[in-house]
């Protein structure tokens, strides 16, 4: 079986002999020394002044609604995975999607001013697959509106623009440590506010409001274990070595997929990719059934990502959006198996079935 993903996992000695200064503590969650330990490499990598490792990467973007004062309309992405439209739903704000940018897939910022009502409060955009938004026009938007901005970069971890990384920009950042991320601690998240009074709040938000005895605003669980946060103390120093074997199998998959697959720009100036993710985009949705059927049937999966266009869900009531080339995308796109141990003879054997399927 090759599957879409695969977790990468340190050694179980190198795993445990981390965990083992929490189990001889006996310290295992509330905000343990291994979780500090972690948030603060986690700063560093990232170059930010505030950080704060969470559950998920859900979680994180409702913090991010919460301590922004976020009620009413948010200005997003039809195009990303269905926790990001979730997290504005669940906060008892409205989406509005503005279609995406058919070389990056992330939202077309040229499209969001005519977007923008009264009621308009933030940008929630997501950098798709690890890559970033025109995050330079959104500021100035967020600027001359006073529209609070927030990147969804559960992709991001890893990817540098103008020698920064991509988690650094908003008034807030946020990322996933899932499993299947490159960088993961098996489920996590964190959130990078840019200034210290949010900073304030996420901090209180993540421990139920309060400190000790003395009580300060509403909050919930959003603390994650040392368990956790020992994955990622081992996993970190390896965040390079993760990057450079995906490079690789970028190229590999470049070099053998037939020409005329269409894949998102990921060649940009002042830019150094984290190779999240492959995804190819076919001439259409039939060719899309046909390729992953001919890859299942060699016991190899792929998966649509992200299918289907958020503006489309079942729970979005409100009046229907049109967003032509993220309906469009996300009815052709496939992302390929990729991970580091993803040998060449099975990409030659996808690539070859993809090949005959096309043809």
């Amino acid at each position: 079986m090759i599957n879409v993903t695969k977790t990468f996992l340190p050694s179980f000695e190198e795993y445990t002999s981390i965990l083992k200064k929490a189990w001889d503590r006996e310290w295992i969650t509330n905000n343990g020394e291994l979780v500090q330990e972690l948030e603060e490499n986690l700063k560093a990598f990232h170059d930010v002044q505030h950080l704060f490792y969470c559950t998920n990467g859900t979680i994180v973007l409702q913090f991010a609604l919460k301590a922004l004062d976020i009620t009413k309309e948010v200005i997003t992405s039809p195009f990303s995975y269905v926790a990001t439209v979730n997290a504005i739903l669940w906060e008892g704000c409205k989406p509005v999607f503005v279609d995406i940018n058919y070389e990056t897939l992330c939202i077309d910022a040229d499209k969001i001013e005519r977007a923008i009502t009264k009621d308009t409060q933030a940008i929630l955009a997501t950098h798709v697959y690890g890559l970033p938004c025109d995050v330079e026009k959104i500021e100035a938007i967020g600027n001359k509106y006073h529209l609070k901005v927030i990147y969804d970069g559960a992709h991001a971890f890893g990817s540098i623009y103008m020698k920064k990384s991509l988690l650094s920009y908003g008034d807030i950042s946020t990322c996933s440590f899932h499993a299947t991320k490159l960088f993961h601690t098996v489920e996590g998240g964190c959130i990078i506010p840019n200034k210290e009074e949010i900073a304030r709040k996420i901090s209180l938000y993540r421990s139920f409001g309060h400190i000790g005895d003395d009580y300060y605003s509403v909050g919930i669980n959003g603390k994650n274990s040392e368990f956790h946060a020992a994955m990622g103390l081992a996993l970190l120093p390896k965040v390079d070595f993760i990057i450079q074997a995906r490079k690789k199998i970028f190229a590999f998959y470049d070099s053998l997929l037939p020409l005329g697959i269409v894949k998102p720009i990921q060649s940009m100036d002042n830019f150094q990719y984290n190779y999240a993710y492959y995804p190819i985009i076919l001439e259409n949705e039939k060719l899309v059934f046909k390729v992953r059927e001919a890859l299942a049937n060699k016991q190899i999966n792929v998966r649509r990502y992200f299918y289907p266009s958020l503006n489309l869900l079942p729970q979005i009531k409100h009046p229907i959006f049109s967003c032509p080339i993220s309906e469009d995308v996300s009815s052709r796109v496939v992302c390929l198996p990729l991970y580091v141990d993803l040998k060449e003879a099975e990409i030659e054997l996808i690539c070859k079935i993809i090949g005959k399927a096309i043809q």
